[in-house]
Parts: structure tokens; sequence; C-alpha cells
């Protein structure tokens, strides 16, 4: 039976266990340029013990930022200030994450702690947002551009380039962001995307978008690296995308090569019943892991380390995602293992608390 300290093999990549620090936006960043807050709040939890620490959504254009402080890897200039924490994320024996990310309509609004509004037109940091089609989230940010054919395909070839930047800066792990009401989720829900060409309408037609973007992120991403996807599994609406159209997507990737599947869920509804709880996106992956028979990670209100260790015992996830737990506790991994007596080594600088 595996469990939550179990060594994760993926193609050439071996995570030493099954925990992983989700990508969690900082909103501290200029120009889209990494910087030292990145630096030491990513390399913390690397040597807290994760096997996976994965850089938050970092833009593959500026327009594609949720704010003007996101990170960016639209520019090679980007690349320098990211190796310097994958070299150090490597250095503490975690593997090296980033996700690429394009936040669509969701884009030019402030940072969640001044409000987390749109940024009104007017304002020097305001600019037009996108998306498949001219709806706007809510009420009260604005109507995006409807993207041509022309130009999702210039921002598909975007996704491509930050693709080959990731790999230049050295990550080991590649993450497509599809989830949260972002651009491409924004593509496969039905509640967003109201296109009436060969990206709109049918199943077949919204997820196009996602998996052309899937495949030319494959020209340039070696097949020995792991490429995953993290999608939002329910928009928890009515009439929206559900976990069984989650599963079908998740069938056509799997036979594309794509070797695991995050799940997370909501984001593209502003008004959304969602029921929050511990675990409360465990079924999905769960699903995705038994109907789409291809490998997922989990996330979510996990805070204990029974209930992360459940779930691999379990084969509900492969790989354990915290969030929030690791902002509270950047050696939560260390933690876990003296819970469960697991005998999993601390960095030799911190023998004497461990």
């Amino acid at each position: 039976m595996t469990a939550l300290f179990d060594p994760l093999t993926i193609r050439s990549v071996t995570l030493r266990n099954r925990i992983g620090v989700s990508p969690m936006c900082q909103y501290s960043y200029t120009d889209g340029y990494s910087n030292d807050w990145q630096l030491v709040h990513l390399g913390a939890r690397a040597a807290g013990g994760a096997g996976l620490v994965i850089a938050e959504a970092t833009a593959v254009e500026a327009r594609g930022r949720i704010t003007p402080y996101d990170a960016g890897l639209w520019d090679d200039d980007h690349i320098a200030p990211l190796k310097r924490v994958a070299d150090f994320i490597k250095s503490q024996g975690a593997v090296a994450g980033i996700q690429i990310a394009h936040a669509g309509r969701k884009a030019s609004t402030d940072k969640p702690w001044t409000g987390g509004k749109p940024i009104p037109e007017g304002d020097d940091r305001w600019w037009q947002v996108v998306g498949p089609s001219a709806l706007p989230y809510s009420a009260e940010h604005q109507t995006p551009h409807e993207l041509t054919t022309t130009e999702l395909h210039e921002i598909q070839a975007l996704f491509v380039a930050a693709a080959r930047r990731a790999l230049d800066a050295g990550f080991q792990w590649l993450e497509l962001h599809a989830a949260h009401g972002y651009l491409i989720h924004e593509f496969y829900s039905p509640l967003s995307n109201h296109r009436t060409d060969e990206y709109g309408g049918s199943f077949e037609n919204r997820i196009r978008f996602m998996l052309e973007t899937l495949k030319g992120i494959q020209t340039v991403w070696p097949k020995e690296l792991p490429l995953t996807t993290r999608i939002s599994g329910t928009d928890w609406t009515d009439g929206g995308w559900s976990v069984k159209d989650s599963v079908e997507l998740a069938k056509i990737p799997k036979g594309m090569g794509v070797d695991l599947i995050d799940c997370s869920s909501g984001g593209n509804v502003a008004d959304a019943k969602v029921p929050v709880g511990a675990g409360y996106q465990v079924p999905i992956s769960e699903a995705l892991r038994n109907e789409a028979a291809i490998a997922t990670a989990t996330v979510g209100l996990i805070t204990s380390a029974q209930h992360a260790d459940e779930i691999i015992r379990n084969g509900r996830a492969d790989v354990v995602l915290l969030g929030r737990e690791f902002l509270r506790d950047p050696y939560w991994p260390l933690h876990a293992a003296r819970t469960l007596g697991v005998d999993f080594k601390s960095p030799p600088q911190y023998l004497r608390a461990f």
C-alpha cells in the first residue's frame, strides 16, 4: 500500500514524498520579475521537506497577470531570476515545478490585501482584459475583448514560449494552469464560452483551446520531464462544467502523454455555492484517477498528516498539495513525518529541532 512518504517517479523525476506546495500567488513582484521574496518563500518549503514545490501562476504575457504584481515568463530576462529559485529548490532535495498561466477576463485586478477589486479604467495600472467571449466575470469586472481566432493562436504561442523559458530556468515539472476561471477554464466552461466558431459550442470545441495549447507545449517540453495541468473539476453551478465533464476531458490529455491532472475547482462563477470543508475537492481527484486512469494531485483544506496519508493510502490521489497549511507551517512535512512515525530527515542545520 502506497503511503504519504513513499517516493513517486514520473518519467525521469522522482519526488521524495507525495507532498507538494500548491502554486500560491504572492502578488509581490515588479514587471513580472522573481525576487528575494519568492526565493525565500519557496526555498523555505523546499528545506521544510516538500517533495514538490510549484512556483505560483506565472503569466505568459503581461496582460495575462491577475494583478500588476504577478510573476511572469513573457521575456527572456525573466529566466535568470527564476533560475535562482529553481536551483535552490533542487538543492534542498525537492523537485522544482512551475505553473504557467493567463488570467483572461479575471486579469487587471488589485492585490487581495488592498481589496482585490478590478482596477478602474484610467488608473495607470489598468489594461484591457481578454476572453473567449465578451462576458464579464461579474458586474464589477470589465467586459473582456473577445479573442479572434488569430489572437487566441497568438496566446497559445505565448504559452509555448513560456514553457521553453521555464525549461531554461531549470524547472523539472511544468503545470499548465487551466483552472479557477482563468483563460483556459473560460474556454472549456459553457458559462463563459458562448462562441460559435470551432472554439465554442460543443464539448469538443470548448476543450480545443486547452488541448492545442498542450500539444504546442509538448514541442518544447522534454519527454523525460513531467507535463501536468490543473483544472477546475466543477464550476459548482447548474449548467456549468461538471466532474463528469472533467473525467471525459482527462482521458484525452492522458492519451496525449500528459502525466498528471491537478484537481481543483470553482473560480469561474462569482456567486457559486462551494461546499468548502476539509478535503472537499478530493472526490474530484478520486473520480479522475479511477475513471480516467490518470495520476492526480488533490488540494483543498487538507491540514492533518493523517488525512493526507489516508488520501494516498486509499488511492484517492497520487500527490497531496497543500496551500494555506504551508503558509502557516513551512516545515509541515517534517512535523507530519513525526506524527506518522516516519524516518524523514530534516536539513542538518535543523537536526537539533527535529
